[in-house]
């Protein structure tokens, strides 16, 4: 007898989604199961069959999460890592299998420390074999990333620099060219609360904080993985 999985897919992509269902079609056949697959394209259809399945005891064993995705009517949703804290909130034991376009080092570590998905794929990596390898992981609980999230991974882990949540985002602004004056209105710091973790963060890359410009900073950090 077929054993049989409860699956989401979540993605406004028509060819990514054919690409998960040929995946777990081999899957199915190769480990004798039967699974239900539910498609939604955006956050609206996603979040209805979400408190469909956190409505009855038939549990959700898979979801797949595009992260950029079309918003709720009501803006309360923004994307699939809002909807991935929702399945956690509601259907903690759903096994989140999150893919995105994005690569840079500051998302890929915002959506690990929200979500800590079992999976993370940055879709330019997927290749069929990958994506068959990384589900077939996730069914045995396995956590599984693709080479670009790996990377990542691996070159922060080998520093010895700790950067907490503000600094992160202190430094993801001045990357993306944020004036510090217009900094205070996104971290709820002040301008002198700001140059202060700009001297500290400086002195953590070994740079001098009197001789060094933000743009070295930022460098800095690029090489160092953490933007």
């Amino acid at each position: 007898m077929k054993k049989i999985k409860n699956v989401l897919l979540v993605d406004d992509h028509p060819l990514i989604l054919e690409g998960y269902k040929r995946t777990l079609e081999q899957l199915g056949l190769e480990n004798n199961i039967d699974f239900k697959i539910e498609v939604a394209l955006n956050c609206d259809q996603a979040h209805t069959i979400i408190k469909k399945y956190a409505g009855t005891r038939e549990p959700l064993h898979l979801a797949f999460l595009d992260i950029k995705l079309p918003p709720s009517r009501d803006g309360l949703i923004l994307s699939g890592e809002d909807l991935g804290l929702k399945i956690k909130e509601i259907l903690p034991e759903t096994k989140v299998l999150i893919s995105t376009t994005f690569n840079s080092p500051y998302r890929i570590h915002n959506i690990m420390a929200n979500l800590d998905p079992m999976a993370l794929l940055i879709k330019s990596d997927l290749t069929p074999n990958e994506l068959f390898q990384v589900v077939s992981n996730v069914m045995r609980s396995i956590p599984s990333y693709t080479k670009t999230v790996l990377q990542i991974i691996r070159k922060t882990a080998s520093s010895n620099i700790i950067l907490d949540e503000i600094d992160r985002k202190l430094l993801y602004e001045l990357s993306m060219g944020t004036m510090t004056k217009d900094i205070p209105d996104i971290l709820n710091l002040s301008i002198g609360g700001i140059e202060r973790r700009k001297r500290q963060l400086k002195n953590k890359f070994n740079l001098e904080s009197s001789r060094n410009t933000d743009k070295e900073l930022i460098l800095m950090a690029k090489e160092k993985g953490f933007i």
